[in-house]
């Protein structure tokens, strides 16, 4: 064993964390981006051949979705990667990364459908709806079953950003077999424009959520529901823990929750039983589980105030 993997290695009583990401089953991503990416072909086909906005939107929306899938797949690879000398701590939060990249992505897709849909409210376009209903509908349906698969891991970050975008797109669907229903029984074509328009504020709503879950954890901002003063004063009832500082508490990936700060000691021969009574407190009331402690003698503080 090289002395890389020494360092990165972890031996009995260290915390569990692997330094790798768990991932959503790369089978699943790639027959969720094939069937995404196959239909937005068709779609982007059909909207062009209707000239119907909500339809040409949809596809666009739904190429974006393959993008996301992509980046999902893409990090579930580099995720499950080990610790290396230069990645300590792994590479899982490539996720989060990708799921950043998501969210900025779908805001250039709605500023696009926005300016499209006000264009044509100044100079309307007829629009075949029979084309629009028949292809959106079907397009519908592949989004249910993509949905459907990537909402089994609800635990990933970059796979909620990809939900996000396919039920966004699944929402888009609806507008479209909408729209093309309208036009059909000799509604105005206007109603095309209006729904997409519609559909984007949604769409940016959900983009909204991930860019902000996503910039939280790349800042190791705490994470939601932990009680960052109340953990340090937990750590301080344990016997013999004179004080605490240094306390820092973050994402190491969107669902393990990382640890480190510096306990001061009253006595150091009782450090042992300390360490062990604050990683179970920790743990099972936090869910903590990857905890770096240092010890300090308490004597050495109180002496220079």
């Amino acid at each position: 064993m090289n002395l890389e993997s020494q360092l990165t290695k972890h031996f009995h009583g260290d915390s569990s964390y692997t330094h790798q990401g768990g991932g959503t089953s790369k089978k699943v991503l790639i027959a969720a981006v094939s069937l995404t990416l196959g239909y937005a072909l068709v779609e982007a086909v059909g909207g062009f051949l209707s000239n119907s906005l909500a339809l040409i939107s949809d596809a666009g929306h739904m190429v974006t979705d393959s993008a996301s899938l992509l980046f999902a797949l893409a990090a579930n690879l580099l995720a499950a990667r080990p610790a290396t000398g230069k990645y300590s701590f792994g590479l899982a939060k490539v996720e989060v990364l990708a799921a950043l990249i998501n969210a900025i992505v779908m805001f250039g897709v709605v500023g696009w459908i926005v300016f499209e849909a006000v264009e044509r409210f100044t100079d309307p376009q007829s629009v075949n709806g029979a084309s629009v209903f028949i292809v959106a509908t079907v397009g519908l349906i592949i989004n249910i079953v993509v949905a459907k698969t990537l909402s089994h891991d609800k635990d990933s970050l970059n796979t909620r950003a990809a939900l996000l975008h396919v039920l966004g797109d699944l929402l888009g669907s609806v507008a479209a077999i909408i729209a093309g229903a309208v036009i059909y029984f000799g509604g105005p074509t206007v109603v095309d424009p209006i729904l997409s328009i519609f559909v984007s504020l949604l769409i940016l709503n959900s983009s909204y959520h991930v860019l902000r879950d996503s910039v939280h954890l790349l800042l190791d901002g705490v994470p939601e529901g932990i009680p960052y003063a109340e953990v340090g004063s937990d750590l301080e009832r344990i016997p013999n823990v004179y004080a605490v500082h240094d306390l820092h508490i973050w994402d190491m990936t969107p669902n393990e929750i990382a640890l480190s700060a510096h306990v001061l000691i009253e006595d150091m021969n009782t450090w042992a039983e300390v360490l062990e009574q604050c990683r179970q407190m920790l743990e099972t009331r936090y869910g903590i589980s990857h905890i770096t402690l240092q010890p300090e003698p308490a004597s050495s503080k109180t002496e220079t105030h």
